[in-house]
C-alpha cells in the first residue's frame, strides 16, 4: 500500500496543533492586516496587528476539525466575494449527479482563488467541496503549507529530480487521486502546471497521462480509466485579473530572457489575487466526460472544448481586442480576412452589450481603459493580449482532426 503521509491534507487530529502555530505566525498577521485592515495597518501597524491577533484567537479557539475549518473558509469566501468582486455566479452544477465524486479539471488563472471559487459554488449548492491539488513550489513557505493543507489541499511533487523519482511521484499522485475519488471525495486540479499568463487556456495531455496511471495499474483500458475518474471540465471567468500587470511584466521580461522568479513571489500573487478587485466572476461546470477516448490528447481536446466554449466573455475581453485592432497590434498568425471576421464578431458582441445597457457599457469602457492606462506603456500590449485571448480562443478554437 502506498504511503501518502507527505502529500495528504491534514486530518482532524492535527487541526488544533496547526491552528496553534497559525495564531502565533507574524506573517499571517501581516497578510490579514493588509486584507481586512489596509488603512489601519498602514498608519498604526501595532494596533492593527493586535486587533488581528485578537480576531484570530476568537475565531479559531473552538475549531477542532477540518469540517469546522471549511465553515470558517466559507465565511471568508463570502467576505472576499463581497469585498473584491462585483458579483459571483455559477451554473451547470445540476449536470453533475449528486452521488458522484467528480474530478474537476479547470482553467488556471489564479493560484488560490480558482479552486476557492469552485469550492464556494459547491458549498452554496450543498455539495461536498473538493480536495485541491497544489504544487510543492508553493509549500516551501511553512505558513502557506499549513493553510493549504488545512483547507483540504494535497501536494503535487513538481520539484523532484531524476526520471525514477519523477515517475514514482506521478504514480503516487495518480493513486492518491484515484483513492480519494473512490471515497466519494471530489478533487480539483488545474488543466496544466502554472497559471495561464497569456489568457490562453489549454490542457496539458501529460496531466491526463498521470491521472490514468492508477487505472492502468488496475488493468483498465485507457477509455475505462478516464470514465472511472468522472472528469468534469470547469471554466472560471474573471472580468479583471488582479495580477494582470505582474503576469504581463513576466511575459515581457521572459521574451528578453531577463525574468527570474523572486523568493516569495507566489505568496505575493496569492495575496493580491485574494484581496484585489476582480470585477465579476463566473464558474461554469461542464459535462462529465463519457466518450471512448483513445489517448491523452483526445481527452485534453475534449476538456479544452468545454473550457473555452463555456468561458463568459466580459467587456474587458472585447475592448482589449478592439484596442489591439486600433493599435495595429500583432494578433497571432491570422490572415487579413480572418482578422476582419474576428473584428466583425467583436463589434457584434459589443453592440449586444451596448444595446442591453448603453450607460453600463460606457462605464465599463471607461473603467477598463483607466485600468490599462495606469500600467507602464511597455506592458500594456501584453495586458491587452491577455484579455483578448479569451475572445480569440472562443471564436477560433477547433479540435484537431
Amino acid at each position: 500500500m502506498m504511503d501518502f503521509e507527505a502529500v495528504r491534507p491534514y486530518l482532524d487530529a492535527e487541526v488544533p496543533e496547526v491552528l496553534g502555530r497559525l495564531m502565533d505566525d507574524p506573517q499571517l498577521v501581516r497578510v490579514i492586516e493588509r486584507v481586512k485592515l489596509p488603512t489601519l495597518s498602514r498608519w498604526l501597524p501595532p494596533l492593527s496587528g493586535f486587533l488581528v491577533k485578537l480576531m484570530l484567537r476568537r475565531n479559531l479557539r473552538n475549531i477542532r476539525t477540518v469540517a469546522e475549518v471549511q465553515e470558517l473558509v466559507a465565511g471568508f469566501m463570502k467576505n472576499t466575494v463581497r469585498r473584491s468582486t462585483d458579483g459571483f455566479t455559477f451554473e451547470g452544477i445540476e449536470r453533475i449527479p449528486a452521488d458522484m465524486a467528480p474530478l474537476f479539471i479547470s482553467n488556471h488563472r489564479d493560484i488560490a482563488m480558482d479552486p476557492a471559487f469552485v469550492n464556494y459554488a459547491l458549498y452554496l449548492s450543498g455539495r461536498s467541496v473538493c480536495e485541491i491539488a497544489i504544487g510543492d513550489n508553493l509549500l516551501s513557505n511553512p505558513l502557506v503549507s499549513d493553510l493549504m493543507r488545512l483547507n483540504r489541499s494535497f501536494v503535487v511533487k513538481r520539484s523532484v529530480e531524476g526520471i525514477k523519482a519523477k515517475l514514482l511521484a506521478l504514480t503516487q499522485l495518480s493513486h492518491y487521486i484515484s483513492l480519494t475519488l473512490s471515497r466519494q471525495q471530489p478533487v480539483w486540479i488545474a488543466q496544466r502546471e502554472g497559471r495561464a499568463k497569456t489568457g490562453i487556456d489549454r490542457t496539458d495531455p501529460a496531466i491526463i497521462k498521470m491521472l490514468t496511471i492508477a487505472g492502468k495499474k488496475q488493468g483498465l483500458a485507457f477509455a475505462d480509466s478516464v470514465r472511472q475518474l468522472n472528469i468534469v471540465p470547469v471554466t472560471i471567468s474573471y472580468e479583471y485579473d488582479p495580477c494582470d500587470d505582474l503576469k504581463a511584466e513576466e511575459l515581457r521580461a521572459s521574451e528578453s530572457g531577463a525574468y527570474t522568479k523572486q523568493e516569495g513571489e507566489d505568496v505575493a500573487s496569492m495575496v493580491r489575487g485574494i484581496s484585489q478587485p476582480k470585477g465579476r466572476v463566473h464558474v461554469c461546470f461542464g459535462e462529465v466526460l463519457r466518450e471512448d477516448y483513445a489517448n491523452p490528447n483526445e481527452v485534453a481536446d475534449a476538456i479544452d472544448k468545454q473550457v473555452i466554449n463555456n468561458y463568459r466573455l466580459y467587456p474587458s475581453n472585447l475592448l482589449s481586442f478592439e484596442k489591439m485592432i486600433q493599435n495595429s497590434q500583432s494578433i497571432g498568425e491570422f490572415s487579413e480576412a480572418q482578422l476582419q471576421g474576428l473584428n466583425a464578431r467583436c463589434q457584434q458582441l459589443i453592440g449586444s452589450f451596448t444595446q442591453s445597457s448603453p450607460e453600463a457599457f460606457q462605464k465599463k469602457r471607461a473603467e477598463f481603459f483607466h485600468r490599462i492606462a495606469a500600467y507602464p506603456d511597455n506592458i500594456q500590449p501584453y495586458v491587452l493580449q491577455m484579455y483578448a485571448n479569451a475572445f480569440i480562443s472562443q471564436q477560433t478554437y477547433s479540435q484537431p482532426e
